[in-house]
């Protein structure tokens, strides 16, 4: 066999071949190492770019993101008619539903005061009586229906009574202040009218023409005689009702027919007649008048 100083003549091969070859192969791992950075680098930067891409695609999509909500807040704040129709439906219903609950608790709550009423396919019919001094007198209806918006079916309401204008300020918003209103000018009305019709009846003894009055009884002109004393004095009395939901006058005006002067005794019994139409109800102050008369006839006896 040859040794490796004939194989490779001119050289000295120190610690033989082995060690030969690991110096050849550190040498071929130095050169490869060399020849890999270029393209190591070169990756690197690629990474570095293509993180960049990244971070500005994620700075974009987050900008648009916060527009898009705040878009959406906007239009959710400015138009609710653009909401889910199914959830307008729902709460169309609640609300007619939560009305339907208030309806019967009115009817509960009112029934010894004049209301009451029966449920309807529609809605429900009120029945408002009315009453003056204990005395049960007319009574009238209104047919309602719960729905969006709650409207007045029929009704039995005088025309003179303000029929229209009560709905329009109640009937959306409160029905309760709607019932209670409409009650209060019918109860009025059907106390004026019951005065009246007293006054006609049991004490026209005292007058001396026809009582005028027109339909809503707000306002009522008659003459009438009322004995004092010895003497018979005649008097004119106009009663104007400018509050229809009152039951009493908030004007009253008395005078002596065909006399321009009078005598002090004369006007203190009409100031005071006067007073009495402001404060008590038509027929009582003739009840008064009665009483005097009487006293008077005893006192003419004994």
């Amino acid at each position: 066999m040859e040794s490796a100083s004939t194989l490779f003549p001119g050289r000295e091969c120190k610690g033989g071949v082995l060690a030969h070859l690991e110096r050849l192969e550190a040498q071929t791992t130095r050169l490869n190492r060399k020849s890999e950075e270029p393209t190591v680098r070169e990756k690197e930067s690629s990474l570095r770019t293509k993180i960049r891409e990244l971070q500005q695609q994620r700075d974009k999509l987050r900008a648009e993101v916060k527009q898009r909500r705040a878009r959406v807040s906007r239009k959710v704040e400015e138009s609710s008619a653009k909401e889910d129709p199914s959830q307008t439906v729902i709460s169309e219903q609640e609300d007619l539903e939560r009305q339907w609950r208030n309806v019967k608790a009115i009817l509960q709550a009112y029934r010894f005061t004049g209301l009451s009423g029966k449920l309807t396919s529609r809605g429900v019919c009120v029945s408002i009586s009315t009453a003056f001094e204990g005395s049960l007198l007319e009574s009238y209806f209104v047919d309602l229906a719960i729905e969006k918006p709650v409207r007045i079916h029929h009704h039995s309401i005088p025309a003179f009574i303000p029929l229209e204008k009560i709905a329009t300020a109640h009937l959306q918003t409160d029905i309760q202040r709607f019932l209670f209103s409409l009650w209060e000018y019918l109860n009025a009305y059907a106390g004026r009218k019951y005065q009246a019709d007293q006054l006609e009846s049991d004490f026209c003894a005292f007058l001396t023409g026809p009582l005028q009055r027109y339909a809503p009884c707000n306002m009522l002109s008659f003459t009438y005689k009322v004995e004092h004393g010895h003497q018979i004095f005649s008097f004119s009395a106009r009663l104007l009702y400018e509050d229809l939901t009152s039951a009493l006058p908030t004007d009253v005006t008395v005078t002596r027919p065909g006399v321009e002067a009078s005598s002090p005794r004369w006007e203190e019994h009409r100031a005071s007649h006067e007073m009495l139409f402001r404060t008590k109800p038509l027929h009582q102050v003739f009840a008064s008048f009665s009483k005097e008369t009487e006293k008077l006839d005893l006192s003419l006896v004994s």
